[in-house]
Parts: C-alpha cells; sequence; structure tokens
C-alpha cells in the first residue's frame, strides 16, 4: 500500500511539473503533453504537444486540446468534483471506473450508471444493508444510494418522489428499475410483510413474459412503458402499490422488422405446455406457415430454456395470486391468436379466412362460433356491440369506424382483431398484478419509478432497414423525458435565479423545447410561424391526412418537410428534419440533433385509422361463452381501468392511486385532449403528458443509464431469453465487454447535455431553503442565540434572523447567497451543515439520554429506600405477628373480619356489572354512529367523484365550446381583414375596367367618325399619306426602342453578373466571417469554461484553508488550555511540594519535643530513684522526725503528679505525630495520584498534538499541490524573521544576563544571613552556657536546623525548577528546528506551485476581503506589540521588587545584627528567621513570573511571525492579483475591439448586400416595365398596321404628295417622337438602375428626328 501511495504521489508531481492535455481526435482522446514553444514559431492557433503513448511531436489546433485532471481524479466519485470539467475528462474518469468494474458515478444530483452486461455480486442483500439509512455524501455511487436519497428525501420532507430512467434501448434501465424497487422493498418493509421481494421478482418475471421482445439492439427489450408507485405510510413502510402502462407495441404480435421475434410468451407456451393443454389449446401440431410469423423454436436449447422460462411464468403468476382458471384463460387467448395467424386471409376478393380449420379451432379457443368471429373480423359487426357502441359511442364515430374498416384489406381487419385480443390481455394481466398489490391501508406520500423503451436507432445495430412508427413513440416519450430533465435543470434553475436577483455568469442556453419534439407534437405554429400560419407536427399531420381521401404517406412527408424542413439556402445545422435518399423515408435529429434516426413512413397512416376489428375484441371476450374468459374480461370491464384504450393499471383503493387516476383522467378531459382523445396518433402524445403531468408534481431523480458498446448486447440480442445466460457470465465474464466505444459515449454525453447541468450545478447554488426553514433546521447550531433571545421569541424579520445564524455558523461567504425569500448554496456546503446538525444532535441526544438514565437512577434509588422501609415494617409486623398469633382474641378478630368483607365485595361486584354493561351500552351506540357515519362518508365520496366526473364532462364541453367559438371568431375576423384588404383592390379594379371601357367606347366612336369622313370626303389621299407616314414612324420607332431594350439588357446582365461575383465573394466572406466567429465563440466558451473550473478551484481552495484557519484556531485555543492546566499543575505540585515541606518541618519539630520530653522524663525517674533512695535512706533513719517525713512525701507526690502530666503530654505528642504521620502519606498518596493523573493527561495531550500534528502533516501534503507563493517574498520574510530572532535573543539574553545578576546577589545574602546565623548560633551557645534553661537553648537549636532544612528545600527546588527549564529550552529548541524544516519544504513547495498559481485568478471581493484580512493582522501584530510593551513593563515592575526586596534583606540583615549585638530574645530571633522564609518564597515566585513571561514573550514572538508571514503573502497575492486583473482587462478590452472590428465589417458587408439587392430589384422592375411597354407598343402597331391595310388600297402614290403637307406631317411624326422620348424619359427617372451613360445615349438619340432620318438602315 506504501509503494503505490509512493507512486501515486510521484505521478501527482510529474503531472504538476508538466501540462498534461487531452488531443480530440476522431477515434476518441489521447493524453499528451503541452510544450511551451518560442513567440512565432508556430501559426496562429496552433501548439505543439507531445503525445504519452509514442512520445511523438504534433502541431495541432487550440481547439483539439482540452485540459487534463490529475491522476487522483481518474477514479473521482462524483463527476462535479473534477478540477476541469471537460468532455474527454468526463470520458476518462468513466472509463476508468468502468474498467475497474465501477459502474456507478454521480453527476451532481443525477448518476451515471453504464450497463455491466453481467450480473455482477454489487446487488445482494448484504450491500443493501451497507446502505441502510445512510447519506447520499456518506456512500459509494451505486443505484441503492439514490434509491436511498429518494426515500430519505420522501421521509423528511414528506413530499412525492420521482426516478426518471433515461438512455438508450439496451443501457439496462429496467434492470435498474428492478433493482430500485428491491432495495426500498427490503429496506423500507411493510406492513405485515405484504409486498415482498418475491413478489416484485414474480411481477417483473410476468411483464417480461407478456411486454419484452427480442430486438435488433437488445434480447430482452421491454416494448412498453410503465410507472411503478409505491405509496409510503406515516412510519415509512410500505402501504400499496400499484403499476401504469402504455405504449405497449400491439403491432408485434402480427408485425415486426425482419430479424426481430414477438412477445416471449408466445415460445413459452408453444414450447413448455404440458400434454393436456396442448390438447385443449389444439397445439400438437403446428401450423407450416403463420401469417404473423409465431413459429416454435428449432433449437434444442432455446426449447429447454424456454420450458424453464415458462414454469417461472407459472410460479410467478401463482405468487401473485392468479388463479388456475385465470391462467388457462391466459392461454386459450394466446392460443387463438396464433389459430387466428395460421389461418391467415384472402389478399383479394372476398374477406375470408384463407384456412377455416385453423380458424374454428380459435372461434372454439375464444368461446364463440366461427360465424361471429368472422363478422367481429370482417364484417365489423360483433354479437351484442351495437347497442353497447350505440351507449358509448356517437353516430359519427362509428360512421368513421366503419369507413375505416370498409376500406382496410382482409389483412389489416386480422391483424386489428389479433392486436386487440393482445392489448386486451395485457389489460387484464395488470389489472391482475394490481389486485396482488392493492392495499387498502393509509398512505402518506409515493414514490415513482419510471421506466420506457430507450432510445432506437437501427443505425446502431449496422441495419439499413429504416425505424418503425413504434420506435418513433418510444423515442418520441424519451425525448420528452430528455426535455423534462433540461428543463428542471437549466430553464428552472435560472429562473429561479433571476427571481431571486442572483447573478451567474453562465453561457447562453436554450430556453425553448428540442425542435425534434415539435415536429413529432407541435399543434400550433410555434416553430415556424414566419413560414407557414399552421405548422402542425407529425401526429397531427397523420390524423388529417388519415381523414382526408386522397391522403398518403408522400403528401403526409410533403407537408411535414414544408413545415419543419430546410429552406432554400437554409443550413441543415438550423433544422431536425431532413430528407433522406429513399423512398417514404426521412431523417430526425433526436438529443439535440446527435442521434439522428432513418424512419420508414411506408403504411403509418394506418396507425391512425381505427379498425372496427379492435374494438371488436373486447366485445368478442366479453360476450365469449367460456365463463373463464368472459367473467375475467367482466371484472376487468367493471373496474374501469383503461382510460381512453391508452393507459392500463388506473384500479386501486388507496387515496393516492385514485388521486393519481384523476390527473391521468383530467389530462385526457381538458383542453384540446377532450376533442382529441379519440384519435389514435393524439392518444399517443396524451399519454406522454399524462406520465410529465403525475411527474412533475413530485421532486425528480435522474438517473442516466449509459450502453457501453454497439455490440455489447449482440449476444444477448441473438437468444430470446435474459434468463441464465447473463447470470452465467457474472463477474467472470470477457474482459473485453469492460471496455467503452468512446464515440458512442461521447454521443450520448451531448445528447443527454450532462455536462452543461454539472457546469451549472458547480457554478451555481443547487440547494435553497426558505429562511424559516433554513432557521428552523439549523438553529440547533447555534445555541447561545436560541439563549439569548428564549425558546418562545417570535422572529419578526426571518432575513435578519437568519444572517445572525450564519455569522455564528462561521461559513465562507461565497459558500452561500441570500435571495429575496431562499437561501441558496455552493454544492456540498448543505450537505456539511447537515453533518454537523446531526453531530450536535448526537451530543444533544447523549446529553439528554445521560439526564434520563441520572433521573431514573435516583427514582431507582429512592424505589429502594422505599422498599427497604417495607422490608423493615413487615419484618416488625411478622414479629409482632409471631407474638400475638397464639392470642384467642386474635385468632376470633381473624375468623370474622373476611365474613364482614363478603358484603362489601358483592356490592361491589354488582356496581361494576352495571357499570360495564354502560360501557356496553355506549360502545354499541358509537360503534353503531360510526358505522353510520363510514356509510355516510363513502356515499358523500361517491357523490363526489361523480359530481367531479360531472364537473370534468361539463369542463370539457364548456372548453370545446368555447375552443370552436374562438376559432370561429378567429377565422370571422380573418375573413373580415380578408375582406377589408380586398375591397380596395376591387374598388381599383372597377375604375380601371371602367376606364378600359371608357377607352374601347370612345376608340370605337373615334374609328367610326373617321371613316365616316374618309366617306364623305373626296380628298382621302391625304389620310393615307399621314397613315403610311405613320407606319414607317412606328416601324423606325420599333426598332429604335429595341435596339435601346438590347443595349439596356446587355448592361444589366453586365452589371447583373457582377453584382453576382461581387455577391458570390461576399458570401464567401460572410461564411469565412461566420466560422472565424464561431471559432472565437468556441475559443470563449472554453476559456469561460476553463475561468470558471479554475475559480470553483479557488472557491475550493479558500474553503479548505478556511477550514484549516478554524482547525489552526481550535488548536491553538486547545493548545493554550492544555498549557493553562500545565501550568496549574505545576503550581499544584508546587504548593503541595511547599505543604510537604511545612509538614515535614512540623513533625520534624513535634519529634524533637518528644526527645525532649523523654529526656525530660529519664531525668525525672532519675530524680524519683533518687528521691526513693533517699527515702529508704530517710526511712532507715529513725531518728528523723514526722516534720521531715512529711515534707518527702509531699515532695513525692509532687513528682508523682508532675510525671504523670509528662505522659499525658507524651501521649498527646504521639497521637499528634501519629496524626502527622497520616496525613503526610494521604498527601503523599494524592501527590502519586495527581501526578499520575497529570501524566496521563501530559500524555493524552501528548497522543492529541502527535495526531493533529500527524493530521497537519497529512493536510500539508495534500495542500503541496496546491499552495503558493512568491520566493522572493518568502526570503525576506525569513530574514525579517532572523532579525526579529536575534532581537528578541539579545533580549531574552539580556533579561537571563539581569536575572542572573540578581541571583547572584540573591545567593550572596543567603551566604551573608548564613553567617549572620552561625554567629546567632554561636552566641546562643555562648549564652546557653550561661543560662539557667536548657530547653530553651534546645528550642533555639531545633529552629536553627528548621531554618537550614527548609534552606536546603528551597534549593533543591531551585535546582529542579532549573532542570525543568533546561528540559523547557530543548523542547522550544526541537519545537523550532521541526518548524523551520516545515517552512523549508512549504517554501520548496511553493517554488514548485509557482508556475500554476501565476494563472489562476481572483475577482475583487476576494483582494478586498484580503485587504481586510491584512488589516486585521497588522491591528493584531499593534495589540501584539502593546503587550509587549506592557510585559516588559510588568518585567521592569518586577525587577523593582526584587530591589525593594533585597532592600528589606539588607535592612532585615541589619537588623539581625544589631539583635545579635544587643543579645535579643528566642522570638525576635525566629521572626526574622520567618521573613527571611517569606523573602525565599517571594523569590520563588519572582522566578515563575520570569518563566511566564518568557514563554508569553515567546508565544508573541511566534504570532508575530505569523502575522509578518500572512502580511507578506497577502501583499504579495494583492499584487499578482492586480496584475492578472490588468492582464484580463487588456485581453478584454483587445476582444472588444476585435469584435467591434469584426461586427463593423459584418454591417458594411450586409450594407452593401442589401445596396446591391436593392439595385438588382430596381432593375428588374424596370426591366419587366421596359418589357411590358414594349409589348404594348408592339400590341398597338399591329393594331394600327391592321386599320390602315383594310382602309388604304395601294401604296404606289406615296410620293406624289405636296411639299407643305409632308412638312405638316413631319411635324406630327417630330411630335409624335417627343412624346415617346418624355415617355421614355420618365420611365428611366423612376428606375434607379439605369447608369448615367444609357442616360445620354438615349438624350443623343432622341432629340433629332432628322438625323435619326439620314442614318443608314444597317444602323437602323
Amino acid at each position: 500500500m506504501l509503494i503505490s501511495t509512493e507512486e501515486q504521489i510521484t505521478a501527482e508531481r510529474s503531472w504538476y511539473n508538466t501540462e498534461k492535455v487531452w488531443l480530440v481526435h476522431k477515434d476518441g482522446f489521447s493524453l499528451a503533453t503541452l510544450l511551451k514553444t518560442e513567440v512565432g514559431s508556430l501559426p496562429e492557433g496552433k501548439v505543439k504537444i507531445r503525445l504519452e503513448s509514442d512520445g511523438s511531436l504534433l502541431d495541432v489546433d487550440e481547439d483539439d486540446i482540452e485540459k487534463a485532471n490529475p491522476p487522483m481524479f481518474d477514479r473521482v466519485e462524483d463527476l462535479a468534483s473534477l478540477q476541469y470539467l471537460n468532455e474527454s475528462s468526463v470520458m476518462h474518469s468513466l472509463r476508468q471506473r468502468y474498467g475497474g468494474n465501477l459502474v456507478h458515478t454521480h453527476a451532481g444530483p443525477n448518476m451515471v450508471v453504464i450497463n455491466p452486461i453481467s450480473t455482477p455480486s454489487m446487488y445482494s442483500e448484504k450491500v443493501m444493508q451497507m446502505f441502510k439509512g445512510c447519506r447520499r455524501e456518506d456512500t459509494a455511487p451505486h443505484i441503492y444510494s439514490m434509491a436511498q436519497a429518494a426515500y430519505r428525501s420522501l421521509l423528511t420532507t414528506r413530499q412525492d418522489q420521482s426516478i426518471v430512467l433515461l438512455g438508450k434501448s439496451g443501457s439496462g434501465k429496467t434492470t435498474n428499475c428492478q433493482y430500485i424497487i428491491q432495495y426500498l422493498v427490503t429496506i423500507a418493509g411493510s406492513a405485515n410483510k405484504t409486498f415482498s421481494t418475491e413478489k416484485w421478482q414474480a411481477v417483473y418475471t410476468v411483464l417480461e413474459a407478456f411486454g419484452n421482445a427480442s430486438t435488433c439492439m437488445n434480447g430482452n427489450a421491454s416494448r412498453f412503458s410503465h410507472i411503478v408507485s409505491l405509496d409510503f405510510d406515516q412510519s415509512g413502510l410500505v402501504a400499496s402499490a400499484s403499476i401504469q402502462t402504455m405504449l405497449l407495441e400491439k403491432t408485434r404480435v402480427t408485425r415486426r422488422p425482419e430479424g426481430e421475434s414477438t412477445f416471449h410468451v408466445f415460445y413459452y407456451l408453444m414450447a413448455a405446455v404440458d400434454s393436456a393443454l396442448r390438447t385443449e389449446l389444439h397445439l400438437n401440431h403446428f401450423a407450416e406457415n403463420n401469417t404473423f410469423g409465431i413459429m416454435p423454436q428449432t433449437k434444442t436449447e432455446d426449447k429447454q430454456r424456454a420450458s424453464q422460462q415458462f414454469s417461472k411464468l407459472q410460479a410467478a403468476m401463482k405468487v401473485l395470486g392468479i388463479s388456475g382458471d385465470e391462467q388457462r384463460a391466459f392461454w386459450l387467448i394466446l392460443g387463438a391468436i396464433y389459430h387466428l395467424g395460421a389461418a391467415g386471409a384472402t389478399k383479394a376478393g372476398r374477406k375470408q379466412f384463407a384456412r377455416h380449420e385453423w380458424a374454428q379451432k380459435a372461434a372454439y379457443l375464444l368461446g364463440c362460433t366461427l360465424e361471429e368471429l368472422s363478422s367481429s373480423i370482417f364484417k365489423h359487426q360483433a354479437k351484442g356491440t351495437l347497442p353497447r357502441a350505440s351507449a358509448v359511442r356517437q353516430a359519427s364515430d362509428e360512421n368513421g369506424t366503419a369507413d375505416a374498416g370498409s376500406k382496410a384489406t382482409a389483412m389489416e381487419c386480422l391483424e386489428a382483431m389479433a392486436s386487440g385480443l393482445y392489448s386486451e390481455l395485457f389489460t387484464i394481466l395488470i389489472s391482475l398484478i394490481n389486485r396482488a398489490l392493492k392495499s387498502s391501508q393509509h398512505a402518506l406520500c409515493s414514490l415513482l419509478i419510471v421506466d420506457t423503451p430507450g432510445f432506437q436507432n437501427p443505425r446502431l445495430a449496422k441495419r439499413e432497414c429504416g425505424a418503425t412508427f413504434e420506435d418513433l413513440c418510444h423515442n418520441y416519450t424519451q425525448e420528452r423525458l430528455q426535455t423534462l430533465f433540461y428543463q428542471r435543470s437549466f430553464i428552472q434553475e435560472l429562473e429561479r435565479y433571476k427571481d431571486e436577483n442572483i447573478e451567474i455568469a453562465l453561457e447562453d442556453t436554450e430556453h425553448s423545447t428540442s425542435l425534434s419534439v415539435a415536429v413529432v407534437d407541435q399543434a400550433s405554429s410555434q416553430v415556424r410561424a414566419a413560414r407557414t400560419d399552421e405548422a402542425r407536427g407529425l401526429l397531427w399531420l397523420m390524423e388529417e391526412e388519415a381523414l382526408q381521401p386522397g391522403g398518403s404517406e408522400e403528401t403526409l412527408l410533403g407537408r411535414l418537410f414544408s413545415y419543419y424542413g430546410p429552406a432554400e439556402g437554409e443550413s441543415k445545422g438550423h433544422t431536425f428534419l431532413l430528407k433522406s435518399e429513399k423512398d417514404s423515408h426521412f431523417l430526425l435529429g433526436h438529443s439535440h440533433g446527435t442521434d439522428w434516426v432513418e424512419y420508414d413512413a411506408h403504411g403509418w397512416l394506418n396507425y391512425a385509422k381505427l379498425n372496427p376489428a379492435f374494438t371488436n375484441a373486447t366485445s368478442l371476450l366479453q360476450d365469449s361463452q367460456k365463463k373463464i374468459i368472459s367473467s375475467l374480461c367482466m371484472s376487468r370491464a367493471g373496474g374501469a381501468s383503461v382510460l381512453s384504450g391508452s393507459i392500463a393499471g388506473l384500479e386501486g383503493v388507496s387515496q393516492l392511486s385514485l388521486r393519481r387516476a384523476t390527473s391521468m383522467r383530467m389530462t385526457f378531459t381538458t383542453g384540446v385532449a377532450a376533442i382529441k382523445k379519440k384519435s389514435l396518433c393524439i392518444q399517443i402524445k396524451l399519454q406522454v403528458d399524462a406520465v410529465l403531468d403525475m411527474v412533475r408534481r413530485s421532486r425528480i431523480h435522474f438517473v442516466h443509464c449509459i450502453l457501453p458498446k454497439a455490440d455489447a448486447l449482440k449476444a444477448l440480442s441473438g437468444s430470446l431469453f435474459k434468463g441464465g445466460e447473463c447470470e452465467a457470465q457474472g463477474e467472470s465474464g470477457d474482459p473485453s465487454l469492460m471496455q467503452l466505444d468512446v464515440a458512442l459515449l461521447r454521443a450520448q454525453l451531448r445528447g443527454s447535455k450532462l455536462l452543461d447541468a454539472l457546469r451549472i450545478y458547480r457554478q451555481g447554488y443547487p440547494d435553497h431553503l426558505v429562511f424559516s426553514e433554513f432557521r428552523r433546521r439549523f438553529d440547533v447550531l447555534a445555541p447561545h442565540l436560541t439563549k439569548k433571545h428564549g425558546r418562545n421569541y417570535i422572529v419578526k424579520d426571518e432575513r435578519r434572523a437568519v444572517e445572525e445564524l450564519l455569522e455564528s455558523l462561521d461559513l465562507e461567504k461565497s459558500s452561500y447567497h441570500m435571495g429575496l425569500s431562499r437561501l441558496f448554496f455552493r454544492a456540498g456546503t448543505l450537505a456539511k451543515l447537515e453533518e454537523q446538525r446531526d453531530e450536535q444532535t448526537k451530543h444533544n441526544l447523549v446529553l439528554f439520554q445521560a439526564a434520563c438514565r441520572g433521573y431514573l437512577a435516583r427514582q431507582a434509588f429512592k424505589k429502594r429506600k422505599i422498599q427497604d422501609l417495607a422490608i423493615r415494617c413487615i419484618q416488625k409486623n411478622i414479629k409482632k405477628n409471631r407474638g400475638v398469633k397464639d392470642w384467642p382474641w386474635w385468632k376470633l378478630f381473624t375468623t370474622v373480619q373476611p365474613l364482614i368483607k363478603v358484603q362489601l365485595t358483592e356490592e361491589q361486584m354488582r356496581s361494576k356489572d352495571e357499570e360495564i354493561q354502560l360501557l356496553k351500552s355506549k360502545f354499541e351506540r358509537v360503534e353503531k354512529e360510526r358505522n353510520e357515519l363510514r356509510l355516510n362518508t363513502d356515499r358523500l365520496e361517491s357523490r363526489i367523484a361523480d359530481l367531479l366526473a360531472e364537473l370534468a364532462d361539463e369542463r370539457s364541453t364548456s372548453e370545446t365550446a368555447s375552443q370552436l367559438l374562438e376559432t370561429e371568431t378567429s377565422e370571422r375576423l380573418r375573413l373580415d381583414r380578408d375582406l377589408k384588404d380586398l375591397q380596395p383592390k376591387f374598388d381599383a379594379m372597377k375604375k380601371q375596367l371602367e376606364s378600359q371601357e371608357m377607352e374601347v367606347i370612345e376608340a370605337r366612336l373615334m374609328r367610326t367618325s373617321e371613316l365616316n369622313g374618309e366617306m364623305d370626303d373626296d380628298d382621302g389621299g391625304e389620310w393615307r399619306i399621314k397613315y403610311n407616314r405613320a407606319i414607317r414612324e412606328m416601324d423606325f420607332t420599333k426598332k429604335k426602342l429595341q435596339q435601346e431594350f438590347d443595349d439596356k439588357l446587355e448592361t444589366e446582365q453586365q452589371s447583373k453578373r457582377h453584382v453576382e461575383r461581387k455577391l458570390a465573394d461576399l458570401q464567401t466572406d460572410n461564411e469565412d466571417m461566420q466560422h472565424s466567429v464561431q471559432q472565437l465563440k468556441k475559443k470563449c466558451q472554453k476559456l469561460t469554461a476553463e475561468l470558471q473550473d479554475t475559480k470553483l478551484h479557488l472557491e475550493g481552495l479558500q474553503s479548505r484553508n478556511h477550514d484549516l484557519e478554524k482547525k489552526q484556531k481550535k488548536f491553538d485555543l486547545e493548545q493554550n488550555q492544555s498549557q493553562a492546566e500545565v501550568q496549574k499543575e505545576k503550581s499544584q505540585r508546587e504548593k503541595l511540594a511547599r505543604e510537604k515541606d511545612i509538614m515535614t518541618g512540623e513533625i520534624f519539630n513535634l519529634r524533637q519535643q518528644l526527645q525532649d520530653k523523654d529526656s525530660e522524663l529519664c531525668t525525672t525517674n532519675v530524680k524519683v530513684q533518687q528521691l526513693e533512695a533517699e527515702l529508704q535512706d530517710l526511712s532507715s533513719q529513725e531518728s528523723k522526725d514526722e516534720a521531715s517525713l512529711a515534707k518527702v512525701k509531699k515532695q513525692l507526690r509532687d513528682l508523682e503528679a508532675k510525671v504523670k502530666d509528662q505522659e499525658e503530654e507524651l501521649d498527646e505528642q504521639a497521637g499528634t505525630i501519629q496524626m502527622l504521620e497520616q496525613a503526610k502519606l494521604r498527601l503523599e498518596m494524592e501527590m502519586e495520584r495527581q501526578r499520575q493523573n497529570h501524566s496521563k493527561e501530559i500524555d493524552s495531550k501528548d497522543e492529541e498534538v502527535e495526531e493533529i500534528r500527524r493530521s497537519c502533516s497529512k493536510k500539508l501534503k495534500q495542500m503541496e499541490v496546491q499552495l503558493e507563493e512568491e520566493y522572493e517574498d518568502k526570503q525576506k520574510v525569513l530574514r525579517e524573521r532572523r532579525e526579529l530572532e536575534s532581537k528578541l535573543l539579545n533580549a531574552k539574553d539580556q533579561v537571563s544576563q539581569r536575572d542572573v545578576e540578581t541571583e547572584k546577589r540573591l545567593k550572596k545574602d543567603l551566604k551573608r544571613t548564613k553567617v549572620l546565623l552561625a554567629d546567632a548560633q554561636i552566641m546562643l551557645d555562648h549564652l546557653k552556657s550561661n543560662a539557667p534553661s536548657k530547653r530553651e537553648i534546645a528550642q533555639l537549636k531545633n529552629q536553627l536546623e528548621e531554618s537550614e532544612f527548609t534552606c536546603a528545600a528551597a534549593v533543591k527546588a531551585r535546582k529542579s525548577m532549573e532542570i525543568e527549564i533546561e528540559d523547557l529550552h530543548i523542547q522550544m529548541e526541537d519545537v523550532v528546528k521541526a518548524k523551520t524544516s516545515l517552512e523549508e519544504q512549504v517554501s520548496r513547495l511553493q517554488r514548485e506551485k509557482n508556475d500554476l498559481q501565476s494563472r489562476m485568478e481572483e475577482d475583487q471581493e476576494d483582494m478586498n476581503e484580503l485587504m481586510k484580512k491584512h488589516k486585521a493582522a497588522v491591528a493584531q501584530s499593534a495589540r501584539d506589540l502593546s503587550q509587549i510593551s506592557d510585559l516588559q513593563a510588568q518585567l521592569e515592575e518586577a525587577t523593582k521588587e526584587k530591589q525593594e526586596i533585597q532592600e528589606k534583606l539588607h535592612s532585615l540583615q541589619s537588623q539581625l545584627e544589631f539583635q545579635e549585638q544587643s543579645m535579643v530574645e528566642k522570638s525576635l530571633v525566629s521572626r526574622q528567621e520567618a521573613k527571611i522564609r517569606e523573602l525565599e518564597t517571594k523569590l520563588e515566585y519572582e522566578r515563575t513570573q520570569i518563566k511566564r513571561l518568557e514563554s508569553l514573550v515567546s508565544r508573541l514572538k511566534e504570532n508575530l511571525e505569523k502575522m509578518t508571514e500572512e502580511r507578506n503573502q497577502h501583499i504579495a497575492a494583492e499584487n499578482r492579483e492586480k496584475e492578472q486583473n490588468k492582464r484580463m482587462q487588456r485581453n478584454i478590452r483587445d476582444m472588444k475591439e476585435e469584435m467591434a472590428e469584426l461586427s463593423k465589417k459584418e454591417g458594411e458587408a450586409s450594407r452593401k448586400r442589401h445596396e446591391l439587392e436593392m439595385d438588382i430589384e430596381s432593375l428588374e422592375a424596370a426591366n419587366q416595365s421596359l418589357q411590358v411597354d414594349l409589348k404594348l407598343a408592339f400590341k398597338r402597331i399591329g393594331d394600327l398596321q391592321a386599320a390602315i391595310e383594310d382602309e388604304m388600297e395601294s401604296d404606289d402614290n406615296e410620293d406624289l404628295i405636296n411639299s407643305g403637307d409632308e412638312a405638316e406631317s413631319d411635324s406630327e411624326v417630330e411630335d409624335r417622337v417627343d412624346g415617346v422620348k418624355s415617355w421614355l424619359s420618365k420611365n428611366k427617372g423612376s428606375t434607379k438602375a439605369l447608369s448615367d451613360e444609357g442616360s445620354l445615349k438615349s438624350t443623343r438619340l432622341v432629340p433629332k428626328p432628322f438625323y435619326i432620318q439620314q442614318m443608314p438602315m444597317s444602323k437602323r
């Protein structure tokens, strides 16, 4: 373990020394090292890297590399905790975890689960118990932790929870759903063990048999969507459960893609049914050809596996309470479906069965005749169905279905009947499952688990065929769930931040739903409103095309592409609908355009047509002659478990299940759903809407299931069953299965928008609480606020109360944000608070438990005392009873007393019986009232349900009416608007028509008048000449205009080509500019993402530093407390030592007194003996007289009395000596015990200090890669520190020198006093020799010895204190050495991290906070300096006191010498000695004070060093921040200038393009107007030529006209030419595109008609 840790440390160090990046390429990503290059050596936007795999050097684009994370993040449990969040890092972490069999990973609040393909042992019951009751932060990622988190949230918030599973087909959604249910049922439990794991396994066994099939991607794919609802009661037990299913692939029974199978139950039934049932189902022989493709298995392995699964299915149905008759009914219906497929239908001619014998078998199994079956399928009229249909449906629906049935082919009718039978069978199965799961217990809240079939894409399985309509439905459901995840993760979070005035720098996110969803179910023109007024989705278009007579798939796709397809000139990246190369195929981009699925639309309109045979299937089963079938279907029909033929499993008796059913019914009966609920296509949308409405009311937990490889499930898809094959693989499967397809993984991550969700989770505030809830929940962490305000304090300002609470919690300001009504937290902050709350709650509970136990112990003690008293009383009474038991009167009393009580007990029994009868009657009355109330409530509830249904119907009718009214009013308004728009056009056309009619009339009149005038006038040649001249002029004008038109057309074409070239150049420039803008946007997004990651990393470092500072403060406080305790202990030890010395002195005195008494006793004994001898002598002398004898006797009595007194004094002194010895022993034992306790405490403190030191060292090692500081500043700090240390050492040396001098002076004084005492002893000895009393001399001697003893003890104590001081000096030196070594390590690590730290940026708020900290540090240093000055003053005062003491000593010595000279008495000497002892104690006290001041000075010195270091760090950080801010401002300014230039260029290009387009439009308009004028001129010329040819017979005499007439005619022609010229000039002025050159040409050509006449014909 140590080797791996060292390897990890070396790997991390090497990673930090080199900048590692990911090179993103087509096949995945590769680890590389970014190399530093010289400026200008590489092109702009290129970098040089070295691949780690082969060491090759490459020049790649900056956009193709992404930052890599340190090796410690390779298997990170939460992707949100990555240091650099990018696509490659996320995929690398997932791949590393998946390779280590770690398939679960947290992704912020969500979870990512990669399908392990096998079934490892990570889902055992032992693992379940590991997650029981744990929080999400305390457990490893697992699907059980997600279930535990949802269950814990349900218990704490009492709010409904939902778990939504997302992912592709085969990614393991259904398996994880089973694991979740298994965990919840096992951990939560149920009342009376109603819901067991075996029952739920049986449920899923049945569902897999009837609802799963083999597809191209998964061998056991779910072909239906279902919601599992678990209802929990007040105590957290499972009260009831239910399952709702929808979107069942009914057509899979009859049709399916090539290579896929039908539902598993058919193969189970054909392979494993017993002989009796086989004969009853007519399955002894199978048909050679089945229309539905249901054929038995041919392989023996598949047959054996099918038989095993069928036995499991029967056992599971038995566990669920499905009886044998009900199972038999299921097998009969399945057998009938098989025989219908074997019977087939005719392809042409009359609609009937192709093989009647098989149809007869099907009719027999269904319990009807062949004619009834045939009429139900082909003639659409089943037995007993018409009255029911007339009661339920309207006439229009019947006509529509009849028309649909008459147009359908026989095969389609047969398939509809089989699909209807299987749909009804599946609905009955769900009803029976819910019957086994339902319960009438009261439930409080629910937990929903949503499982739908995953994304199905045939291209992923390398199949060329297109996806079916069922695949579209399942993909649409998954797309809606992905949209729900997007709304919850992005839109709702951003709206909440906006409402609470929280500003977060995030990238622009889409605020609209996915366009692929709009393509399928859009009901109005919300997506492409600018292109068409009535844009509708695919489902609505299918319904419209199915109702139209000429509707087809081609028209359906044409309308769909007109609404949602790419427009002309529009790039394909702006749409999610594309045309396919195949006929009737189209491409739809799912998952935000990352998963393109090709759909085959052949036969899709049949899904929108309701075949009557499908609806007749239910009636056929209900009217069956077999009671087991009819009773099963009638019981299901009575429960009304199907909603509009769409959602099954809405039955239930609990309140929550009824509420869910009402919610789904409301979805189908409100708004547009009330009108379209009968539509088969719109039902798909309504079903998904109902699911989402039910899920939105709860708190949602998302689980993203990932498919590891596209071919991972091929081994399973080859088989029809999941059974033992997966279990056989286990954990020892193929190791190649534990590999990931990187391209597939990247597509799934991009489609799920997981990285964006992680980014908003990291940068935002995902956890939030209302102010009142936060204060109520975390008020326990600030008990001083509760004590301050009191328990019954009413909070008036919640915001202020929360601010006080946050200040007391000492949270970092960047970890939370206060909104208007809520408190928002960064990720992980609320979890830390919860952990602190749990610890505080545990502590409070321990204290409460201790108080309770103490109370119970006291109560038990009181009880024992009472019991003791009672026992004593009983013993006393027994003793008394034994004394009176033989007394006759007592015997009489004991015999009479029971007879007296008999009467009393009988009366009590009668009263009790009467009370019992009264209570019984009262109970019966209450029970009756309760039953009546229950009936009344049931009746009222049924009435309320009826009223709600009626209200829903009325509401639906009113809404339909209002919608129809709105449509009618909108249509009327539109028609009025169109009428108003057309009215002026109509008036203008009418006026134009009238003017044209007037012109025609005038022309006719003119023509008739001219003809009449020519006929009347004899001179008609003049008109002929004018006419011929006009014709020539018209020809000339025609040719001239044609030439001008050709010239102008040529110039316009040239200008058009020029403009087109310019436009093409501008378009290419625009595309290049857009490409560069996109690249810049990508770079900007990448830089902002890296900046946000760096900022988050910096915030994490700051929070860690904050925590370390808090721990350091706590450690310092504990250290100070321990030092205070040590000082207290030392003072106590010194006090005890002094007391011990005093006691030893007293014992010594007492012993001396005892010895004196013994000597006196000896002397008295000697005297007594002498007196006795004298008495004997005297007695022998008879000559003594009586007087002398009496005197001797008296002396003898006096001596005896003295002896007795002395003996008593000796006894007393011996007792006191014994007491003193006992006290000494007691003191010694107490000192020993305190010494042991002190040693234990010191050991524990040392252990704590060692642990703290180890933890600090670990944290320092962990922060080796994170800390940063400038080396030069550190050297400056070290030099300043050395200078301060030198100053402090000098001060210390001065203080120590002063102390040594004072100590030497005191030693000299002590020696002098000793000499004086010796002289006093000599004088006392001299006095003793002359003194009459020896006792006083002995006492003086004892006192002198005592003083010497105390002096010796003081010297010993001084030596011991000096030894301790030396030890402390040694320890201080060790600490200083350790500190210097740690500082050297820190400086080395800071130098290593200098390059990385230079790139980190901090904002202005952090800089302000650092300035505040700097100011606080300066203030603290000032305070410390003031404290040092105070301490120096105290030292000076102490030295003054020492001097005063020394002066007092000198005075006392002088007094002592004076007394010695004047022969003072004994009391004066003792007082002087006492004063000497007091001076010595004061000396010791001064020494201790000096030591304490030295320790204080050292501690202040350390604080000063720390403050100076922090100040320098803050100054360096501030300078670094300023430089980084300047650098970023420069970059931002450059970017803004570049963007401004680009926008200017883009504006100029767009303006030029607009001008060119305007010019082109004006030229085209002028060209069109010229063409129209030319056509009109040609028409008029033709009319004139025709009129002249009719009137003129010959043109030979034209030259004979006179010159005057020619002049007049020439003037007329010139006038006409001038009119044409003015008309042309007007047209030229109206057009903007004509050039000046053309206008000059026209002016040169028009003015001179004679010049035109002289031009040669070639030029004309």
